[in-house]
């Protein structure tokens, strides 16, 4: 597992009391990073930090500073220990609880603010235990309502949250307005899901908005960041003095502080005290633009005062409106001052059209191997678990929709479609979303990853942003090879018959030196409803350079549960039943059969 993957589960714990849980948790803390805690009697165990004294002592110094506790302990032993620690749901980490054997993983505390759960299902994948989830919403498929907005780093505002999770546990109908935000959850809702969307304001149960109601303990109010402010001062304006500023704007206009995307501003302004500790106290963006952007942009208020000492006529309204990408403003420019604090600022806010999410996107390449859940990497489940999106073929999703869990965006289109995934993929990593983009096989052979990767080379990416990973798969040639035996024992090629992206020419070329330098010879996509005639090319190609009776295998659906297998000699590859869904293997001159098995000697035996 990528410790990549479980950065927000970091730093993690984990606590062994005897030499078989320390066994089990082992693999789990070398592949999370997790610190292994085991009493000083077992601290000679290796990879191992002991402590002195009691558990429950050891454990309160730890609770506060950790992000997730992995206990291989009695569940009941686990829930005595954490009892006293136990504050609220919205600051408790996550507790997931292991039996010694390791069959099972236990969402026991913080299922979803703290996302024990996805923990437990990350953990279960890695030692393929049975993940235990008892919420509600999982059993519904539905995202938790107080998780809901975290993939698009929406902020939660007042309400009675218990209240509206009990409500949609019971399937009782549960009314939403959303004004603003992404409503890609919205469309990836089970079919089953109770949800009613409206467009009146009057009494809503969930309430999407950058605008905060009153405070109203039957709605509970997720806070899209789409607001961005923009802010013009004096030299030495207070951070005091801007923040009574804005809390006065958002008080006046109904605005929800937990709305607030980030800070825009002239470039001058790039190293302003008060305006850097604003930003770094609330955790939001500064950008800063030069008087050259902002001239540009047409403001309703623009000043000639102003633009005698900065070059630019606007700095709150142009920059707010460059930020939000809009052109019209939500609060024009006011301006505030305080005879008690020095300085004088500004502020004009505008909402952008799509919200900001505020951390860094990931691409996440997948192969998922043959088809076959088993044949999967833990690290590739891990990724496709993980995600906030998942994006593939129609075929390759639904052979991993057990991998999903409640509240991922799915989306699949048909197989002519691996550009607009590619793209779509990249636009949504972009954005600060993770998104998986699983291909059959390996993603990097015939599959989606260097289609990824030549779109991202297109787009000028910089190599980080958005950060991309590669999770192999076992390929077609070598699950097709293993159900026949052992044909690419010796120096093999692989070769696409498929001219849709390469010409003709040069797959005829490149078969031509494959047979003639004898490569033993995997052929993907060797024949589809309209494509007859390639296959029966290759056949001709390779006649010229092998004997006729060259052994051959077509492997069909390999490790699905329709899959087929044939055996045959080159001079009957003509007659055997390939499709799309096939991988022949062409043997070289030394293949055999034996047994129905086809080998390939490597030359261990030769004299």
């Amino acid at each position: 597992m990528s410790q990549r993957l479980l950065q927000a589960f970091q730093p993690l714990a984990a606590f062994a009391t005897t030499p078989n849980a320390v066994h089990t948790l082992h693999p789990l803390c070398q592949q999370t990073g997790a610190t292994l805690w085991v009493p000083a009697s077992l601290a000679h165990l290796p990879h191992t930090q002991g402590y002195t004294g009691s558990l429950k002592d050891h454990l309160q110094t730890l609770w506060n500073d950790h992000q997730g506790l992995i206990f291989c302990l009695a569940t009941g032993a686990v829930v005595r220990l954490i009892a006293p620690l136990l504050t609220d749901k919205s600051q408790d980490p996550a507790v997931v609880v292991l039996d010694e054997p390791g069959q099972f993983v236990l969402s026991l505390c913080s299922g979803h603010l703290g996302r024990a759960d996805q923990l437990t299902q990350l953990l279960a994948q890695q030692i393929g235990a049975i993940p235990i989830l008892t919420g509600a919403s999982n059993a519904a498929n539905l995202p938790s309502i107080d998780t809901l907005g975290i993939p698009f780093g929406w902020q939660r505002g007042a309400g009675d949250w218990n209240a509206i999770a009990g409500a949609i546990a019971r399937g009782e109908a549960v009314t939403v307005h959303q004004a603003a935000g992404s409503e890609l959850w919205q469309s990836h809702l089970p079919p089953s899901h109770t949800y009613k969307f409206v467009s009146d304001t009057e009494s809503p149960q969930i309430w999407i908005s950058s605008k905060a109601l009153s405070s109203d303990q039957a709605t509970v109010q997720w806070h899209p960041r789409v607001l961005w402010v923009g802010i013009g001062c004096e030299r030495g304006t207070s951070r005091q003095l801007m923040e009574q500023a804005l809390h006065q704007v958002c008080e006046q206009y109904q605005l929800a502080w937990q709305a607030i995307a980030g800070i825009a501003t002239l470039d001058l302004k790039a190293d302003e005290v008060g305006l850097v500790d604003l930003c770094q106290q609330a955790n939001w963006p500064l950008q800063c633009y030069s008087p050259e952007d902002l001239k540009t942009v047409e403001v309703p208020t623009p000043s000639e005062v102003v633009k005698a000492e900065v070059g630019t006529s606007s700095v709150a309204e142009a920059a707010v409106l460059k930020a939000a990408q809009q052109t019209t403003l939500l609060v024009t420019k006011q301006i505030f001052k305080d005879p008690a604090q020095p300085g004088a600022v500004t502020i004009a806010i505008a909402q952008a059209a799509q919200e900001y999410i505020g951390r860094t996107g990931q691409l996440l390449l997948v192969g998922t191997g043959p088809g076959a859940l088993e044949q999967m990497t833990p690290a590739a489940k891990t990724a496709i678990t993980q995600a906030d999106v998942v994006i593939g073929y129609t075929l390759y999703v639904d052979l991993v929709r057990s991998q999903f869990r409640p509240g991922q965006i799915i989306e699949q289109s048909p197989i002519t479609q691996e550009r607009q995934r590619a793209q779509r993929a990249i636009d949504l990593a972009q954005w600060g979303l993770t998104v998986a983009v699983i291909s059959s096989g390996d993603a990097g052979i015939y599959g989606m990853a260097g289609l990824v990767m030549e779109a991202l080379q297109q787009n000028d990416w910089d190599g980080q942003t958005p950060n991309v990973q590669i999770f192999p798969g076992i390929s077609a040639l070598q699950a097709a090879a293993s159900q026949v035996g052992t044909p690419l024992m010796h120096d093999f090629c692989a070769i696409s018959l498929s001219d849709l992206l390469t010409p003709w020419p040069v797959i005829e070329k490149r078969l031509e030196a494959a047979a003639a330098a004898d490569f033993v010879m995997a052929l993907y996509n060797p024949r589809s409803q309209k494509r007859i005639e390639h296959l029966l090319k290759a056949q001709q190609i390779c006649l010229q350079h092998r004997d006729p009776q060259t052994p051959v295998a077509v492997v069909r659906s390999v490790y699905r549960p329709d899959q087929t297998t044939h055996l045959g000699t080159l001079a009957e590859l003509d007659t055997l039943p390939v499709d799309m869904l096939s991988t022949v293997i062409i043997g070289n001159a030394t293949t055999r059969f034996h047994q129905d098995w086809m080998i390939t000697p490597r030359g261990y035996f030769q004299s």
